[in-house]
């Protein structure tokens, strides 16, 4: 089994984009996010377009990302997933931040796939090691690429744990989706099954009553094709 975790709005309770945004970006930053709602910019567009009107000393930039909240219960699902299952965080947000919440918690090493933040001397950069041609909503991070890389020849069923936008292509094909924010609608709206949840401890409730063999079938693998609106 696999666990493709979303980050911003769902490990993390709040967006750490968007936090770092309205802290140290020009309001013009409110303009572009507008822009990506009605379909004029991409995902990666988009984000460049934003991370460009940041500007803060280094330092404090480093600082304020490295104090992101997390779920309390996310330790505990990572712990006990672990011993069934393989976990990945996978987010369209920034891997600096991700990282190092991680990094203090007591769970097993997890892969963290994510658009790569970079320092400027006068502000901040973007890259996106994770893209892919065929993904048409453009994303930074292709969840569907990724959960295809992870399970090439395997036939892992996958699990998608998110909220919002950059999870929508990925619960089209998941054999299992937990959602909350507006993912659940987006569910709702085409007819996906999911589990709704709050918080990780939810998910645990769950997962811990799952008989893990009857996840033991070859997924359901979808190009990434889902339109950006």
């Amino acid at each position: 089994m696999l666990f493709i975790v979303d980050f911003d709005g769902t490990v993390a309770p709040t967006d750490t984009v968007d936090a770092l945004l309205e802290r140290f970006a020009d309001p013009a930053w409110h303009r572009v996010e507008e822009q990506w709602v009605a379909g004029q910019l991409n995902s990666r567009e988009c984000m460049k377009a934003q991370l460009s009107l940041v500007t803060a000393e280094r330092e404090t930039v480093k600082t304020f990302l490295q104090s992101v909240a997390i779920d309390p219960f996310f330790a505990g699902f990572v712990r006990y997933a672990s011993t069934f299952a393989e976990v990945a965080v996978v987010s369209d947000g920034l891997d600096y931040p991700i990282q190092h919440a991680l990094q203090k918690l007591n769970i097993p090493p997890i892969p963290v796939y994510a658009n790569r933040l970079e320092f400027r001397a006068h502000g901040l950069d973007i890259t996106f090691p994770h893209t892919d041609a065929t993904c048409m909503p453009r994303s930074g991070v292709c969840k569907c690429a990724v959960a295809r890389s992870l399970n090439v020849d395997r036939g892992l069923s996958t699990v998608l744990i998110g909220d919002g936008r950059s999870d929508r292509c990925l619960a089209q094909s998941a054999d299992y989706v937990f959602a909350k924010g507006a993912l659940r609608g987006y569910c709702e709206d085409k007819g996906i099954t999911y589990t709704p949840f709050d918080s990780f401890n939810d998910i645990l409730a769950v997962i811990k009553k799952w008989d893990t063999a009857l996840f033991n079938k070859a997924p359901r693998e979808k190009p990434c094709r889902l339109a950006a609106q």
